[in-house]
């Protein structure tokens, strides 16, 4: 039995770069430098020099030592590093949820077409804007126990003395969450941004179903703005690891270590007690935790996300 012969195929040919090409490409190179450049220098650089730091007791003035894991064991055996992590996650349990219901309450009152709205959307988004540092030197005076304006109205309006904001440790924190409230304008455009995307039909349609206003919030409204609480939350959580310009200047992590956050004890170890390796696997650790949350909640994004899907 005769074999067929088999079909020789022509081999590749590589297409030869032009000049023109060449130059494009050099030209590219050329103008993206800046950015890579930045990069390598400002990034990549010290991520890597952090990573290895974070193995060395280190304090600026004096070399380097490498200690392998030290750090990290001294970490977990260290009571102010524990005590930040409960205070950071303390706040992120309360505030990100209070912020997000807060924000959304305000975009559902604020999603109505009345005159002067867009005027009265402005006003609650400005607050916003402040930044964090003149944010915390206007609540220092608003939590001050002698004249703060929010213990006058206590005493005026339920003729109640307020306590010691600042002062006494069972006050500090829910001071800083109701600070956090400030900010909630942000929170509130994006949500307002969300509600304005949900379709009119899906509410007229809920209607003629015998749907009420609170079975078409649970099964329409969440479930088409979830993208835009998946974003708040992952974002949220992440800011709250991050906490520190406004704590640094509201209390500086008293009293009592009771405003302690995580951010600022990192702080502390690397430019106040000079213990940059230390602080350095202070920063990965934070940095793993960082990356743990987002993962767990993309990972839990797909029972309660709906990318245009209806829960009704």
């Amino acid at each position: 039995m005769r074999v067929a012969p088999r079909a020789s195929y022509p081999a590749r040919v590589r297409r030869r770069v032009s000049a023109l090409e060449r130059r494009e490409h050099w030209w590219f190179l050329a103008f993206i430098s800046p950015w890579i450049v930045g990069f390598l220098a400002y990034f990549l650089y010290p991520v890597i020099a952090s990573l290895v730091l974070s193995f060395t007791r280190y304090n600026i003035v004096q070399p380097a030592r490498w200690i392998g894991l030290d750090n990290y064991r001294t970490l977990l055996s260290d009571p102010v590093f524990w005590k930040s992590m409960q205070v950071t996650y303390e706040y992120a349990i309360v505030a990100i949820p209070l912020l997000m219901g807060a924000g959304l309450l305000l975009a559902v009152l604020l999603n109505v077409r009345v005159a002067g709205m867009r005027v009265i959307r402005t006003v609650f988004y400005l607050p916003s804007l402040i930044p964090q540092v003149s944010l915390a030197l206007l609540f220092v005076w608003l939590l001050t126990p002698e004249f703060g304006l929010l213990n006058y109205a206590l005493y005026m309006l339920l003729h109640v003395q307020g306590p010691d904001w600042l002062g006494d440790p069972r006050w500090t924190m829910p001071a800083v969450w109701l600070m956090s409230l400030w900010g909630v304008g942000s929170t509130m455009v994006l949500l307002l941004a969300g509600l304005q995307g949900v379709p009119k039909e899906l509410y007229e349609a809920s209607a003629i179903d015998g749907a009420g206003p609170w079975r078409q919030f649970r099964a329409i409204t969440i479930p088409m703005i979830s993208p835009v609480l998946f974003f708040l939350l992952i974002t949220g959580v992440i800011g709250a690891l991050q906490t520190f310009t406004n704590i640094y200047v509201l209390t500086g992590g008293g009293p009592d270590y009771a405003t302690e956050f995580y951010n600022l004890y990192l702080y502390q170890n690397a430019f106040l007690f000079h213990k940059m390796g230390y602080a350095s696997a202070q920063a990965w650790i934070l940095f793993l935790m960082a990356i743990f949350w987002t993962v767990l909640l993309f990972r839990s994004a797909g029972r309660w996300v709906y990318y245009g899907g209806l829960n009704l």
